[in-house]
């Protein structure tokens, strides 16, 4: 195994749990009910390994993962009567003191009563409002629906009072990040990827996100690793589909073989999410896919890394590093279980199709090589703006899938879609289906935003272009993602928003999808239900 990041045993090794089984096999089932490997599915939908899994992946066993309850309430509670002496708090009834551990008990009750959905994990002591009987209080939480183990931050003002016996209650909570001053200091986000000087604004960043390029620390460490390497294919600038399904397939051979595979990092965003309507060379990954977590459950190296400790070597060495060309994908995984080479080296020069890297994994070798699902996951930046825009609903809210687009139009594979998808049609379909008031989440690749402003009569209708500040010039995600492609500003393309639109759909109470609830046409066209 390469020596570039520490591996832990996944799918294809001899520990397999029967909820990496369920896993692999649930998304396997998604990706492969296709017609020549054509990939075309429904685009508004994006599920990666985290969306599966019957119960949290990965669980670190530190305990940072243990969900505050009331019987650790009650406990902290217990030992604070026992080991501190506290002044009476009737007092003085027009200030609170927030640094009290009796307001932090207070708040920590309210949150579990009110907040059903998340898993509170930890708390920083409140600190003053902007009033005497206001406290500001941070916490980090993961949702209950999330099946991964990455955790998120909130931050919010609560009005205090006091009860009869003197105790202290919540009157009100804020919305969501209100308790400014409870967040966590702004930190100059002031280098970019290569380690240069930027001049970025000053930003609040997700500390807990670690997703840059290590090396390796001596050219004796590149020699003693095993790769497999793989050149550009035909499924540069295809679907993301066909990315996934291709790109774990490299990664499963890699696992197999137990060599490090060598990652390309710069994508190519297919045009179906572009708003030039045209292919976009130059995309980062780490733009769409958690990096920390790949990098953590598997052996991977970053192409430019590799390449230049490989030349590196070559230029210091009279010996050359040891490669094996491999022509096409006929050549199978289990003819290279045994090669001794430092580098195999896979080319895909032939026409499409048979220059897509997922024909490796064709075959027979669809019985060696199993797709590790649970180690791509959505991006954790990403994943903030989702808990953003679930936050900001209270993680109280209901959801419909709305699909039109390309499909609408299509008349002879969807003949009832447009129709059924109408404004007149939704109102009346969600009626019975969703109570009237509830704050309704709409995920869809419908272009117009007043297109459902009849649902606004019934609803308290939220889009995500209602959230675009999530993503503008002053947010958190664009100070970040400015960073990883060198100083220059990133579009909020079509393939994120799918990604968003389909966690904050997850999230959702009651959850109505386009077919089968909205529509009786199918899924994947005429007479394919």
């Amino acid at each position: 195994m390469g020596p570039y990041y520490g591996y832990v045993a996944m799918a294809g090794h001899k520990k397999k749990s029967v909820v990496t089984a369920h896993l692999t096999l649930a998304l396997t089932n998604i990706f492969t009910k296709f017609e020549n490997a054509t990939f075309k599915t429904d685009i508004t939908v994006l599920k990666t390994g985290e969306d599966i899994a019957t119960a949290p992946m990965a669980m670190p066993d530190d305990g940072s993962l243990s969900s505050i309850t009331e019987s650790t309430i009650q406990k902290s509670e217990n030992e604070l009567v026992k080991n501190v002496t506290l002044k009476p708090g009737c007092e003085d009834v027009s200030v609170v003191n927030c640094s009290d551990p009796r307001v932090l008990i207070a708040i920590q009750r309210f949150n579990l009563r009110t907040y059903k959905a998340i898993a509170f994990l930890d708390y920083q002591v409140p600190v003053n409002g902007s009033k005497p009987d206001e406290c500001d209080v941070a916490w980090r939480f993961r949702n209950k629906k999330e099946k991964s183990w990455r955790k998120y931050r909130d931050f919010r003002r609560f009005r205090i009072g006091f009860r009869d016996d003197c105790s202290y209650k919540v009157i009100r909570p804020g919305r969501w990040h209100s308790g400014l001053n409870a967040r966590r200091p702004r930190i100059q986000v002031s280098t970019n990827r290569n380690g240069r000087n930027g001049k970025f604004d000053p930003q609040i960043r997700d500390d807990e996100i670690n997703d840059t390029i290590p090396v390796l620390e001596s050219d004796s460490a590149f020699r003693k690793g095993k790769y497999l390497y793989y050149s550009r294919g035909g499924d540069y600038c295809k679907g993301m589909n066909h990315f996934i399904w291709s790109f774990l397939c490299a990664l499963g051979e890699a696992q197999y073989l137990n060599r490090t595979f060598v990652m390309d990092l710069s994508m190519c965003l297919a045009s179906m999410y572009t708003k030039s309507n045209n292919d976009e060379e130059g995309k980062d990954f780490r733009f769409y896919f958690d990096f920390e977590h790949l990098k953590e459950v598997s052996s991977i190296v970053e192409e430019g890394e590799f390449l230049r400790d490989w030349k590196r070597w070559d230029k210091s060495h009279k010996m050359k590093i040891p490669v094996r060309k491999v022509a096409n994908h006929k050549v199978t995984p289990m003819q290279l279980r045994k090669d001794k080479s430092t580098i195999i080296w896979r080319h895909f020069d032939a026409p499409e199709p048979e220059n897509y890297w997922y024909r490796v994994c064709e075959g027979p070798a669809a019985r060696y090589i199993e797709r590790p699902w649970q180690a791509l996951w959505k991006s954790k930046r990403l994943m903030n703006i989702v808990s953003e825009i679930s936050g900001s609903m209270d993680w109280d809210f209901d959801a419909v899938h709305v699909v039109r687009g390309e499909k609408a139009k299509n008349k002879e594979l969807w003949p009832r879609l447009d129709g059924d998808t109408s404004p007149d049609a939704l109102v009346a379909k969600l009626e019975g289906k969703i109570v009237p008031w509830r704050n309704l989440y709409i995920a869809t690749n419908e272009p117009f935003y007043n297109f459902f402003d009849k649902l606004r009569s019934h609803y308290k209708v939220h889009l995500l272009d209602n959230y675009s500040y999530l993503w503008g010039n002053t947010s958190e995600w664009y100070n970040e993602t400015i960073v990883l492609n060198g100083g220059r500003p990133v579009e909020f393309d079509g393939y994120m928003r799918v990604e968003v639109d389909t966690e904050v759909l997850y999230r959702s109470k009651t959850r109505v999808e386009t077919f089968y609830n909205l529509t009786k046409d199918c899924k994947d066209g005429i007479n394919t239900c």
